[in-house]
């Protein structure tokens, strides 16, 4: 150690400065500006990544937006659809029920033409059973049937129909 030491003193210069220690203080700068630098290039990196992720925020909250409105407009179609689908379910369930009663019909005066009853002379239109004489076009051109006559509202064939499931309501 005092070999060492003896060196260290032959070896000063003249001022008194230590050749060895300003070689350590050059590195130790040299060591802190760059760990200044890295530390300012990590500070960059780290205000990227911030800025990259509130761009990604601002994007995924745009199509968020877009998703939910797409949603509703969906969700409104869908409500309208199964309003729509509701009216015609109801429709066709009124239309086999006239159906079936007109086809009740049909065989009830056909049976009754097939059973003998006769007709008396009275020529049948179709096998339907009905006098071709009160069946026609009548003087305005329009087509008129036995029950042209009979008021609609009051003891006619109409009063037993149904009522139509109506969509005035549904929407």
């Amino acid at each position: 150690m005092a070999s060492s030491s003896s060196t260290y003193r032959s070896s000063s210069s003249s001022d008194g400065v230590n050749p060895n220690a300003v070689a350590v203080d050059e590195r130790k700068r040299k060591r802190m500006l760059s760990n200044r630098e890295s530390a300012r290039r990590s500070r960059m990196r780290k205000q990227k990544h911030i800025d990259d992720l509130t761009a990604q925020i601002n994007q995924l909250s745009s199509d968020n937006r877009q998703i939910l409105t797409s949603l509703t407009v969906t969700s409104q179609l869908y409500t309208k659809i199964q309003a729509e689908n509701s009216i015609l379910t109801a429709q066709m369930a009124e239309l086999s029920s006239r159906l079936e009663s007109l086809n009740e019909i049909v065989d009830l005066v056909t049976t009754t033409n097939g059973a003998g009853f006769g007709c008396g002379g009275v020529d049948l239109i179709d096998g339907c059973g009905f006098d071709d004489r009160t069946v026609g076009i009548n003087s305005d051109g329009y087509y008129d049937d036995m029950m042209s006559g009979v008021n609609h509202w009051g003891g006619s064939v109409y009063s037993n129909q149904p009522i139509m499931a109506n969509d005035v309501n549904l929407y």
